[in-house]
């Protein structure tokens, strides 16, 4: 490893930059889409009905318990075979939705934890001062609950970047695709990956200051 083998690497410089535009696009698609199914999942699981609760426990349970990677290729390559059209996914669709089922999954324990650590006593206030159980989540438990879980939440977002690198396997075009085939073309091993090591890290690092930022003002 030299300076040359970085002046290599990096006169590829702009196959890095689509990489990384696509591996922030796809991780920004799936951590809206998880913090929404994630939140929904929470939501049914102290939902007090309990068939709601059962099939909310055992999406986490399958999602939380199962390689992302499995979950990826089974979306990638099992659905295919049912023959239903909408279900013939990109490899860009497929590591995208399984990024998000399997995020959410995390995401809707940490709500959920959340929102049991407020005390019950408040939520029953809430109903007999006569807002519906909606109301009740909406207006008082699920904005202390959301200060509790900031942190968590902010690092299962960091982990959800890292884990976007699974993108490669599937013809993605994310920054581990360009950081391979780079790899493949140049023979330059240890910059390789040393950049892309370090786009990665423009993503992560914003988040992780972000969410410290967040801590603070909102003092967690």
């Amino acid at each position: 490893m030299d300076v040359e083998s970085f002046v290599t690497v990096l006169s590829h410089i702009d196959q890095y930059w689509s990489g990384f535009v696509r591996t922030l696009t796809t991780s920004i698609a799936a951590l809206i889409m998880s913090f929404i199914l994630g939140f929904t999942i929470a939501s049914l699981r102290v939902s007090g009905i309990k068939i709601l609760a059962f099939f909310a426990r055992w999406y986490v349970e399958f999602l939380r318990n199962t390689p992302l990677l499995v979950q990826i290729f089974f979306l990638y390559y099992a659905l295919p075979q049912l023959n239903i059209g909408f279900l013939n996914l990109s490899g860009f669709q497929a590591g995208m939705l399984g990024l998000t089922f399997y995020t959410a999954a995390y995401i809707a324990e940490i709500v959920r934890a959340g929102i049991q650590t407020v005390h019950s006593g408040q939520m029953e206030a809430a109903r007999s001062s006569g807002l519906s159980y909606f109301q009740a989540m909406v207006h008082i438990i699920l904005p202390q609950a959301f200060r509790i879980v900031i942190p968590p939440l902010g690092t299962q977002f960091i982990n959800l970047v890292k884990n976007s690198a699974v993108l490669t396997f599937f013809a993605g075009y994310d920054l581990m695709y360009v950081a391979d085939s780079l790899q493949g073309s140049t023979g330059e091993v240890f910059a390789v990956y040393i950049i892309a090591g370090g786009f990665y890290l423009m993503m992560t690092i914003p988040l992780s200051v972000l969410v410290n930022f967040l801590e603070r003002k909102l003092l967690v």
